[in-house]
């Protein structure tokens, strides 16, 4: 008899794989095919961007908590008062529609020494109709940050206010206690707006150059 070792081999594979279907089915499975490539690489992909997201995600809300720390120290450095009434404290009537109806003396304090110029808006939350503006200034020099009694400092230019005239207004009420905010803010340019803008405009043109920013908070009540 002649001996056939290829018989033998292939009597011997056969044997086993058909002895053992789950094996073959097993191995068949663990072939590395490039479907399963493609597999393995969305899975990967997936793996990879999740991990991205994740990383960004935590990123971004890092910056927002450092800018948060910034603008919360920066509002406490400047900082804007009156001689004539306290923070949270009662507006004398002179300043408003009831007597001279002038605008309070003001001065603004530890201003960022890269500022270019000051901004003003006083206003009233507490109005019936919404938030009404009372006075609207920019372009104030900072390094003469006194806003005298009755008086526009040189250079300042004044916008229009919710009276529908150019310059101050005092506070009036039309019933109840009324909180009266003046908001000062430190800016790295002049706005260069036009006499008569209107708070639009200016807020627009304040968007991206805000170095430090405080308020000054007054109440008035008519009796």
């Amino acid at each position: 008899m002649v001996y056939d070792a290829g018989l033998e081999s292939r009597f011997t594979f056969t044997g086993i794989v058909g002895s053992n279907p789950t094996s073959a089915a097993r191995m068949k499975k663990n072939l590395i095919t490039p479907r399963n490539m493609l597999k393995y690489l969305l899975i990967a992909s997936i793996i990879l961007v999740s991990v991205l997201v994740f990383w960004q995600s935590k990123t971004v809300l890092n910056q927002k908590k450092n800018n948060i720390l910034s603008n919360q120290e920066r509002q406490g450095a400047m900082k804007i008062s009156s001689l004539v009434f306290k923070n949270n404290s009662p507006i004398p009537a002179q300043y408003t529609c009831d007597g001279q109806n002038i605008n309070p003396p003001l001065e603004v304090s530890d201003v960022p020494p890269e500022t270019t110029s000051l901004a003003l808006i006083v206003d009233d939350p507490d109005a019936p109709g919404g938030t009404f503006l009372h006075w609207l200034v920019w372009d104030i020099d900072p390094n003469n940050s006194k806003i005298e009694e009755n008086s526009l400092p040189n250079g300042a230019v004044e916008g229009k206010t919710s009276f529908g005239k150019i310059g101050y207004g005092g506070p009036c009420p039309p019933s109840g206690e009324h909180h009266y905010f003046f908001k000062i803010y430190a800016l790295d340019v002049k706005m260069g707006l036009a006499t008569g803008s209107n708070l639009r405009d200016v807020k627009k043109a304040l968007e991206g150059h805000i170095l430090a920013t405080s308020d000054l908070i007054g109440k008035y009540q008519r009796h």
